[in-house]
């Protein structure tokens, strides 16, 4: 004891020792606290009880005599109270237990009140024999329950369970010894200890310790050991073990025996448990005074000490310690906040006992740390850097590793800075600064291993304590590219794995391996980042594994069972045209092998359209052309060895002609295939071609590929485009066969195109007299131009003659002559036929007809009255006509459809856009204008009648 440290962890309350009320009359038998109050028994039989401050409360008459035990219960609001009253028969004894609800006030007079006595028990009856009570304690059930054990002088204990307030109870009783001398048997200290469903009972007398298993029936005893102790020094622990003061030492004990002893010297008169501190009142036997210790047995310090004079009784409440003294005084005692006693102990430097207790006191962990961190600093102040990154590491967590990390920079102790990181990254909380930090400290100090240990050593297959990202960007930056090519494929990062790779180590067929090894969607991903740099130099196997993606060889059976479907979920070689950026040749292979392959991809407008800007462009620009040159150069001088001037100029030219040659020869059968592909992918069950062709004739225009933009103009049936591109050649014959060709109604032509090609010639400035014949001729046969357009055309290219339109001229005069001459005849005939209808129609107004038919019409029965004759000459029995009489039923069809006509007529002569339709198409536009101006479709009409009823009837009732 003397060896252990004294502390000032608790102080006195309310400026030192305090009086008890006056109003607490008579010798103080005992006490208990509990819901903020102590209660105490006095010889007179009054209960007093004392709030906060231990001011006076309030108190009543609890038993006629002396109060020997109480307890207030902490679930509910009762007080449990042994005392004296008044011995009704000699039979019955005078000691009663009581339950006082202080919830529930009686008044008594005016002037005070007591609470409500809800239960009163005698102890002893003829089956529990009367004995001195020497202990008592009460164990809350559920409510209602209690039980009450009651220790005796002759080591026996009654055990009362139940509901006292309904009476409903048991009792059984419990036998800890059978010795006669009593004062070795009495129950001098219990103690109940629940553990889940078991309920155990400890019992200690002078001579020994017991344990009850009430669980069982009946009650299980167990010896504990062979030594006991005296009344007021046994307790219990929050922890459920029964501690029990001897002159020697203190000795704890759990179910299954003795455990730890502490031997402290001196009589113990007083032993309690406030907050884990062993509270000790112990007589000095020298002195012949008390000493009032509080132990912290987890950290082997004295946390106060204080001389007091006689201890009556000990108590905790308001989390203070109350030790009431035979002179009626009392001392609060109250713990010290945290902070105080830290800022005690950091002044004394004793910062390992800080952290004992800040740990033993369940501190939280930030104030935990703050505890480490100071003691830390004072390590480091006195340089002992090992010790200090100790505790540095246990604030990991809780402190900012920058103050730590700050701090050994400046002291250039890299080997604790490495330790303190390694932790930081083992606990997961290191950023990428950390990491980059570590990495760059295993790298300064060449450490190979740690630095394996920390790179290599992590379980599971992406789990990892660190940046992977910026591991990996240290390793390379140190040159560490094994390493670094770890992390990135243990992680799954191929991209960086291909990056160090290819970037800083050049193996470009390992990256190949590497690659094909991937999962498809993977690899596919890694060669759109990395194409560029693999296409560059390793253009073949990058390919090859370009259609192992695109088309998965190896699951060909799969693909034909499904193509369609199962092409579309594979990637299209358009997703990796951006990697043959400046390698055309490649990509253009690349495009080739697959639609080779593929007969037909989903992106098949896609790739054609790719294809075609690369076979119709005038140079790839691809660099191995020029590599090759270079390699034909170095040759040659070779074996010239040292060449002249003059021989190296003659070489240099036969390398450039060589190299001319070789382009013109590819451009060459690169357009052949551009045409092919035109013609293959624009098939003629197809409506749109399996290309852009807009882009195509852009493209064709641009390079000048005459024959690719021929052949779509002539499938867009632009044949005028068509023409016009012959008219940019100059190529007569291929114009005139190309109009024979496209200019043929009868086959579906445009025959205005030899129009066109007249028009050519007239403005071509150049004998052509032969092509114009022949253009004239196909013009004769199908009418296509008047006479007076062709000379108008032609008269404006001075080198043709009138020889060349005379033959035509002469012909088509004899022709006009023809035509002429029979319109002549028609207009004669037309005028006579009106003649004769303006003299019919002259007749009819003013002369009378004679109608001599005898027969009727319809029927050809001879007429008899009434009879109809009509100015059309036709009669009939009225009977015949029926309810029509106004028409002529022979001529009413050709009349109706005369009007018919007429009616059309006019509403053609509102359709303007007809009209000039018709005027438009027509070969004739001026006889479109005459055949409307002749009908009186564009002649000026009235609002009025039609027309005249030509055939009005005449009603005869007499005769003809």
């Amino acid at each position: 004891m003397y060896q252990w440290r004294k502390f000032e962890f608790f102080e006195e309350k309310y400026g030192g020792k305090s009086k008890i009320p006056e109003d607490v009359s008579g010798k103080i038998e005992c006490c208990s606290s509990g819901r903020g109050k102590v209660v105490i028994g006095s010889d007179d039989g009054t209960v007093s009880l004392l709030d906060r401050g231990l001011n006076f409360n309030f108190a009543f008459p609890a038993h006629s005599s002396s109060v020997l035990f109480l307890q207030q219960l902490k679930q509910r609001n009762f007080l449990v109270t042994i005392g004296e009253d008044e011995q009704i028969s000699p039979q019955q004894s005078a000691m009663c237990l009581k339950v006082f609800d202080l919830d529930k006030m009686q008044p008594e007079g005016t002037s005070s009140s007591i609470p409500d006595c809800i239960g009163i028990l005698r102890i002893f009856t003829n089956q529990f024999p009367q004995a001195k009570i020497t202990s008592f304690l009460v164990l809350e059930e559920a409510p209602p329950i209690l039980l009450i054990a009651i220790g005796l002088d002759n080591g026996c204990i009654y055990c009362i369970k139940g509901d006292i307030a309904r009476e409903r109870i048991t009792r059984f009783k419990l036998q800890v010894d059978n010795i006669s001398d009593k004062s070795h048997a009495s129950i001098t200290g219990l103690g109940f200890r629940v553990d889940g469903q078991a309920l155990q009972l400890f019992a200690v007398t002078p001579n020994s310790v017991s344990l009850f298993s009430l669980h069982n029936q009946p009650p299980r005893r167990q010896t504990l050991d062979q030594i006991g102790s005296n009344v007021n020094s046994v307790t219990m622990s929050d922890r459920s073990e029964l501690i029990i003061g001897r002159p020697e030492a203190v000795y704890f004990y759990e179910v299954d025996g003795r455990g730890p002893c502490w031997a402290f010297e001196g009589e113990k008169k007083f032993l309690g448990w406030f907050r884990g501190y062993l509270l000790c009142v112990i007589a000095d036997q020298r002195s012949g005074k008390d000493t009032f210790n509080v132990y912290d047995l987890k950290n082997r310090l004295i946390a106060h000490s204080l001389a007091v004079k006689q201890v009556s009784h000990m108590l905790c409440e308001w989390g203070n310690i109350i030790l009431i003294l035979t002179d009626k005084s009392a001392l609060c005692i109250g713990e010290k906040d945290m902070e105080s006693k830290l800022d005690m102990l950091f002044k004394k430097n004793l910062y390992t006992v800080a952290i004992n207790l800040v740990q033993s006191q369940q501190a939280d962990a930030a104030a935990t740390a703050e505890v480490l961190r100071k003691y830390g600093d004072h390590l480091y102040s006195k340089q002992d850097y090992d010790e200090a990154m100790a505790q540095y590491i246990n604030t990991i967590g809780h402190l900012e590793p920058s103050y730590v990390i700050q701090k050994f920079l400046d002291a250039q102790r890299i080997y604790n800075l490495t330790n303190y990181l390694e932790n930081l990254h083992e606990k997961g909380l290191a950023s990428k600064d950390h990491t980059t930090l570590l990495l760059n400290c295993y790298t300064k100090l060449k450490d190979v291993d740690k630095l394996n240990v920390f790179i290599k050593s992590e379980d599971g297959v992406g789990e990892h304590k660190f940046d992977v990202e910026t591991a990996i960007r240290v390793c390379r930056a140190a040159n560490y590219h094994e390493h670094a090519m770890y992390v990135a494929k243990k992680a799954g990062r191929h991209e960086l794995y291909l990056k160090i790779l290819l970037e800083d180590l050049g193996r470009y067929d390992e990256a190949l391996q590497y690659i094909s090894s991937l999962e498809p969607s993977q690899a596919g991903v890694t060669v759109k980042e990395y194409g560029k740099i693999l296409i560059e130099h390793k253009s073949v196997e990058t390919i090859e594994i370009l259609m192992r993606l695109c088309t998965e060889d190896g699951d060909s059976a799969k693909r034909e069972s499904s193509s369609g479907a199962y092409l579309s979920m594979l990637p299209s070689p358009v997703d990796f045209l951006n990697i043959f950026m400046h390698h055309p040749q490649s990509l253009m292979d690349f495009l080739e092998k697959y639609t080779d392959q593929i007969k037909d991809p989903p992106a098949q407008i896609e790739i054609n359209n790719t294809l075609l800007e690369l076979y119709l462009s005038n140079d790839l620009n691809f660099p191995s052309i020029s590599q090759a040159s270079n390699g034909i150069d170095l040759s040659l001088r070779a074996k010239s060895g040292a060449p002249r001037k003059s021989k190296a100029e003659s070489n240099g030219k036969l390398i450039a002609n060589h190299k001319d040659t070789n382009k013109e020869k590819d451009s060459t059968e690169r357009r052949e295939k551009g045409l092919c592909l035109l013609k293959s992918a624009w098939p003629s069950d197809l409506e749109n071609p399996l290309y852009d062709v807009d882009l195509a004739i852009i493209l064709c225009e641009m390079n000048g590929f005459k024959k690719g933009l021929l052949y779509l103009y002539e499938k867009m049936k632009l044949y005028k485009e068509v023409i016009a591109c012959y008219m940019q050649a100059h190529d007569h014959e291929g114009l005139i066969a190309c109009c024979k060709r496209l200019g043929d109604s009868g086959k579906g032509g445009d025959p205005s195109l030899w129009a066109d090609l007249l028009k050519y010639f007239g403005e071509l400035g150049e004998d052509c007299s032969k092509e114009v014949k022949e253009v004239l001729t196909y013009i004769e046969r199908d009418d296509i131009l008047p006479p007076i357009i062709v000379l108008q055309t032609l008269s404006r290219n001075p080198c043709l003659t009138l020889s060349v339109i005379k033959d035509y001229i002469a012909r088509k005069l004899e022709q006009e002559s023809k035509l002429i001459e029979e319109d002549r005849r028609a207009i004669d005939k037309y005028q006579e036929d009106v003649l004769a209808m303006r003299k019919e129609i002259q007749d009819l107004r003013t002369n009378a007809r004679i109608f001599q038919l005898s027969k009727c019409t319809a029927c050809t029965f001879t007429l008899d009255l009434p009879a109809v004759h009509f100015m059309c000459m036709h009669s009939f029995h009225q009977r015949c006509l029926g309810d029509n009489e106004k028409e002529c039923p022979e001529c009413a069809p050709e009349y109706r459809s005369v009007l018919e006509m007429k009616r059309s007529l006019e509403q053609t002569s509102r359709d303007d856009d007809q009209f000039f339709q018709q005027v438009k198409s027509s070969k004739d536009g001026f006889s479109v204008i005459a055949e409307y101006f002749g009908k009186g479709i564009i002649s000026k009409t009235s609002n009025g009648p039609t027309g005249t009823q030509r055939s009005s009837s005449i009603s005869s009732s007499s005769g003809f």
